[in-house]
């Protein structure tokens, strides 16, 4: 089926997913354009190995592999200056999380923000015209009774539904994932078979270059502080709460004579509390900023799976309508390392139904 007359605006990462789908949409008859996002605004000390990652100074080097994938699919090129952008809705974002002793989300972040936000915004008020925004994320969407729908990928060991959670059913209703349906072998085979330079590039798995997120804050917001038992017993000394989450048992630099896990971090009063595996249990949560895709409204109780983060395997629970704009959810069985400031995205089978920002465990 061709589909000469419709413009599709392919964000380009400079990896191997965005590129194979740009060619696969080129090869349906599509109208392709590739456009590439700026967001880089250093000067910024990476300590450690740099590996590839979503902001660091190796930015270059994906605007230029960007640019030599549309080269070779001889289709257009944009590049789109979102350094302020993303330095106030995701690097500040992180920061103020952080500091409040919450685990921020940043892709989720960037997605609903800037990729699927202000970098399409921005393109169009460049003069660049388009029908349709694309990515490589692993996701699906399908449109039933009207309504469109953001599914897992077939390949459930890539599915990126979790980080797509924040799209409303508007914005999917003129976005496409050409790779939902393929496995990532299927992807690189694709990118071998026509030479693509970005075959065999390895995957961007960091925030920031190093992992590190220490070089987003300054002296003074890394201060030290104690690390207590539940009891409140000081039993060590930590560099400052951004290192740390909730479930956490490496790093904590304490010894002890049984495995030792955070299980809150303590913002105002500069303290990390660590505790027995068995005190991260929680039988439920409070979610928050719902974004709802299959419904309309949560106007009563759903059955549902809920993920409480990417690599979490979804739990039973049953979700309540909570306050304004907020969702009580409850587990089957009670579940380990419930975060703040991570994502609870709620699945009816392959369909997200919607999900929120996770508040507090309950």
């Amino acid at each position: 089926m061709a589909h000469r007359n419709e413009k599709v605006a392919v964000g380009l990462s400079g990896g191997v997913d965005s590129s194979v789908a740009a060619y696969m949409l080129k090869q349906m008859g599509y109208d392709v354009a590739g456009v590439t996002m700026e967001i880089y605004d250093g000067p910024m000390e990476i300590k450690g190995p740099k590996r590839h990652s979503c902001y660091g100074p190796g930015e270059k080097e994906d605007v230029d592999a960007a640019a030599s994938i549309c080269n070779m699919l001889d289709i257009p090129f944009h590049v789109i200056d979102l350094r302020k952008e993303y330095r106030k809705h995701v690097i500040d974002y992180v920061r103020r999380e952080y500091l409040a002793g919450r685990t921020p989300n940043p892709c989720i972040v960037c997605n609903q923000k800037v990729k699927f936000g202000f970098l399409i915004q921005k393109a169009r008020e460049s003069g660049f015209d388009f029908d349709l925004f694309a990515t490589g994320h692993y996701a699906r969407i399908e449109k039933s009774a009207g309504r469109y729908l953001l599914k897992r990928a077939c390949d459930l060991s890539k599915d990126q539904s979790y980080f797509l959670y924040s799209l409303t059913p508007e914005r999917l209703s003129h976005t496409l994932f050409p790779l939902g349906a393929h496995t990532k072998e299927e992807t690189r085979a694709i990118a071998h078979s026509i030479r693509l330079k970005t075959a065999d590039r390895p995957e961007s798995q960091d925030f920031i270059a190093s992992g590190d997120y220490s070089p987003l804050f300054n002296k003074e917001e890394l201060k030290a502080g104690e690390i207590v038992d539940e009891e409140g017993n000081i039993i060590g000394r930590h560099q400052g709460i951004i290192h740390y989450t909730v479930g956490q048992r490496r790093g904590l630099g304490i010894s002890a004579d049984r495995p030792l896990y955070v299980l809150k971090i303590d913002a105002q009063n500069n303290t990390v509390v660590v505790g027995d595996r068995i005190g991260l249990l929680s039988r439920g949560l409070i979610a928050t900023d719902l974004n709802l895709i299959a419904i309309d409204n949560l106007d009563r109780p759903h059955n549902v799976a809920v993920k409480i983060r990417l690599q979490h395997k979804a739990a039973r629970a049953m979700v309540f309508p909570h306050e304004d704009n907020k969702a009580r959810i409850l587990f089957d069985e009670p579940q380990m390392s419930v975060a703040p400031g991570q994502s609870a995205v709620l699945y009816s089978k392959d369909t997200v139904i919607g999900g929120g920002v996770i508040e507090q465990a309950i």
